[in-house]
């Protein structure tokens, strides 16, 4: 790997459960349980899985957008879980976030040129109404918009448009490392390829490195240098993008591959089939999460023994008894 820009070590989050007549915590769910990963500068980490798996609350637990309940985040050398609330402040200008939903993501009462240049004016990065006005419109047109756009309302636009100023939004600072949280699920199939080829665009210009979130392998497949498979709050498989979709090792993974549509008719795959349906994270499986639906699980170690992430080759990791 090439210099590390983002290391996670046992991120966990766990939300109360509350109920009874006075609201007592009742229990807890852990969304994330002990997740491992790193990204380098200028690389794409694809996070994948089913929807309530825990993907979208690791990557808002790296922003601190949520509260991480234990676990390191090391951000540069800087720890982000210890940072002052004035100290974060500075970082988020080198971590962004580009949100899923183009349309509950941006204020219907702002212009988008004020949406845009919010963060110029936070992090005072403009001394002039015309240096401002020049960044917002130089923003506009690198995401594939058009300058007489920054006097327009969120309304006025389609979704993929929406999402380009999402994304303007998000390059306003200049930053590091951009979470992309299923920044293409809600768009339709065409323009999801338009808003990912703008985001490969942006990376080679600006050397950007995203951990891509997102619940589709065929999008992640494109635009990942590297994919991690989550399951139940817990990463199951790492490994290059092109090893995982030619050579998945753990049976969840082969399960999603198996999932994705092929276009040629001629091309048949083994079907995978999964038995029963994704337990609850309020009450999880014990061992390894996925034994209840594992058509390789053996008793009674699958059932007791969480699987640690073991490496099976250069790059590719696999949590699994088995494999």
């Amino acid at each position: 790997m090439s210099e590390r820009l983002l290391s996670v070590r046992g991120l966990t989050k766990a939300f109360p459960l509350k109920g009874g007549l006075f609201g007592r915590q009742a229990g807890s769910v852990r969304a994330v349980d002990g997740v491992d990963f790193d990204i380098a500068r200028g690389e794409t980490l694809g996070l994948v899985g089913e929807s309530g798996c825990g993907k979208s609350t690791t990557g808002r637990c790296v922003l601190r957008l949520i509260e991480p309940t234990s676990g390191e985040i090391d951000f540069e050398g800087k720890q982000v879980r210890s940072l002052p609330a004035g100290e974060l402040r500075i970082l988020r200008r080198d971590i962004q976030i580009i949100f899923q939903d183009p349309y509950a993501s941006l204020n219907p009462r702002m212009s988008v040129g004020a949406i845009v240049g919010e963060a110029l004016i936070i992090h005072k990065l403009t001394k002039t109404r015309r240096q401002f006005d020049e960044r917002v419109v130089n923003l506009l047109e690198t995401v594939g918009l058009q300058a007489d756009h920054i006097g327009r309302h969120p309304h006025e636009f389609s979704g993929g448009q929406r999402q380009r100023i999402g994304i303007a939004r998000a390059l306003a600072v200049e930053p590091k490392l951009i979470i992309c949280d299923e920044p293409v699920s809600a768009l339709d199939v065409s323009i999801q390829a338009q808003v990912i080829n703008l985001l490969e665009d942006l990376q080679q210009k600006f050397g950007l490195a995203y951990l891509f979130i997102a619940h589709d392998l065929s999008v992640v497949e494109h635009i990942s240098r590297r994919v991690a498979v989550m399951y139940l709050g817990r990463i199951v498989e790492t490994a290059p993008a092109r090893e995982l979709y030619t050579s998945p090792l753990h049976p969840y993974t082969e399960a999603l591959l198996a999932a994705v549509p092929i276009p040629d008719p001629k091309v048949k795959r083994r079907r995978v089939r999964l038995k029963g349906e994704v337990p609850s994270p309020t009450h999880p499986p014990r061992g390894c999460h996925f034994h209840t639906r594992c058509p390789i699980a053996q008793f009674p170690l699958c059932n007791s023994e969480v699987p640690a992430l073991k490496q099976s080759s250069d790059g590719h990791w696999v949590a699994c008894h088995f494999r």
